[in-house]
């Protein structure tokens, strides 16, 4: 209940904020009004199109997520046990991370147009340098006193790998997903606006386009309200699946 009220009182202080500095500005076309937006906003969560463009971004935050989780956990864990591997691959990943959204947008546009396929690649290749490097820094956190009991004892492969690994691995999953989550949202919104296609994304650049503020703001708001609540599902989600895994 405490978490709540501080919550809701969190969200009135970014309200009055708002309204001072839009009250200041006194210009609409670079901040308008809170209640405004707002209203736009619901009006816009009551519409058809809207609905459709944020479950078209949706989808593609959740393809690349996953994608990023079943390739990036797996490579993590290996390059996690090997030095060796590790040092080969490591100057790919920081490159990887360090080319910008707009470039891969670039390439990606030559090589397949206008589309889904796009927005989901360069998401995925925004997020898989953070899943290998937090699953690397798991791996590495491993009790390795754990592996030398299974090893005496003669545990199972299968069982070192689910119960010691994946096991260990779980916090570092929801650390993964912690920071990706939002990072995916903005990178298919980002990706959506400049290269076109169906999504929020384009929703929003063609409100820019006809210079309405107030909708690029609801809709931008929409935006954040659904990264924020997708985040609470996932990792809701995720907790009872590690306290299903630590009772089993």
């Amino acid at each position: 209940m405490k978490s709540f009220i501080r919550s809701l009182a969190g969200i009135l202080l970014f309200i009055v904020l708002w309204q001072i500095l839009a009250s200041v500005l006194n210009k609409p076309v670079i901040v308008p009004a809170p209640m405004e937006t707002l209203g736009l906003m619901l009006k816009a969560l009551f519409s058809s199109e809207t609905l459709l463009a944020l479950w078209q971004t949706t989808w593609k935050v959740l393809i690349a997520l996953l994608l990023a989780i079943l390739i990036g956990l797996p490579a993590g864990l290996i390059l996690g046990l090997s030095e060796t591997l590790y040092g080969v691959f490591r100057p790919i990943i920081m490159v990887i991370q360090a080319v910008p959204v707009v470039s891969w947008l670039s390439l990606v546009i030559f090589a397949w147009g206008v589309g889904w396929r796009g927005p989901i690649f360069i998401a995925f290749l925004s997020l898989l340098p953070i899943s290998i490097l937090t699953t690397v820094s798991g791996v590495r956190h491993l009790d390795k006193k754990l592996l030398e009991m299974a090893s005496l004892y003669k545990v199972p492969r299968l069982k070192i790998v689910r119960d010691i690994y994946l096991g260990s691995l779980l916090p570092f999953i929801a650390a993964i997903l912690d920071v990706s989550i939002g990072q995916a949202w903005k990178v298919i919104l980002v990706a959506e606006y400049l290269s076109g296609g169906d999504g929020l994304g384009v929703n929003i650049l063609m409100a820019r386009m006809n210079i309405n503020v107030s909708e690029v703001w609801a809709l931008t708001l929409i935006a954040v309200l659904f990264g924020i609540l997708t985040e609470f599902l996932i990792k809701y989600a995720l907790g009872k699946v590690i306290k299903k895994w630590t009772f089993v």
